[in-house]
């Protein structure tokens, strides 16, 4: 059993027969240090599992660039607008490190939803996941200090702390680069 399956066996509670079913229509693929997994605009989007590396989703506005979210080791990623609505993506996701993955095509995602009957079960769980960290994440922000936002991400996300820029992880959190290196200094010391 790859890490893929024992992933989806794990976070879905399928039978291990199931979860080898949904790993076969995933392939894998390299996507070197810096280059992109999708780009705003794109409409073929992909869902992919990462096996070891880490993809950076986020986007372009006028001033800035605002990270969304660091995908790590274990962690699936997708712009659902290109992925699910097969709408133009509203996301760059960019390798920070060189990254293996496992992804479906938008074309082997709709197979899924019409040769798996559980298929829509799975999903509706999977949406409600991704739905929880969302709201999780949102409740940070509007609840929580910068102080008290950076010790929560830090628990959560110690990994991240070592292999990613500060700046990414600042932009997460919703603070600048000083901000951040000022909370992080103090925890330090």
């Amino acid at each position: 059993m790859n890490e893929l399956t024992s992933y989806i066996n794990t976070y879905f509670e399928t039978e291990k027969e199931l979860s080898e079913k949904l790993a076969h229509y995933f392939t894998e693929e390299i996507v070197l240090r810096n280059d992109f997994h999708t780009h705003v605009g794109s409409s073929k989007g992909k869902l992919s599992f990462v096996k070891s590396g880490f993809l950076r989703v986020y986007r372009q506005t006028d001033k800035k660039e605002i990270t969304q979210w660091i995908s790590s080791p274990g962690e699936f990623c997708a712009d659902p607008s290109a992925m699910i609505f097969k709408l133009p993506s509203r996301s760059n996701i960019q390798a920070l490190t060189d990254c293996e993955l496992y992804s479906i095509s938008p074309e082997n995602y709709q197979r899924i939803q019409n040769e798996i009957p559980e298929w829509p079960k799975i999903e509706r769980l999977f949406l409600a996941k991704c739905f929880m960290t969302m709201e999780d994440r949102i409740m940070s922000f509007i609840s929580m200090t910068t102080d008290e936002r950076y010790h929560y991400f830090y628990a959560s996300n110690r990994a991240l702390f070592q292999q990613v820029p500060q700046q990414y992880l600042a932009s997460i959190l919703g603070m600048t680069p000083e901000t951040f290196s000022r909370i992080r200094a103090k925890s330090i010391s």
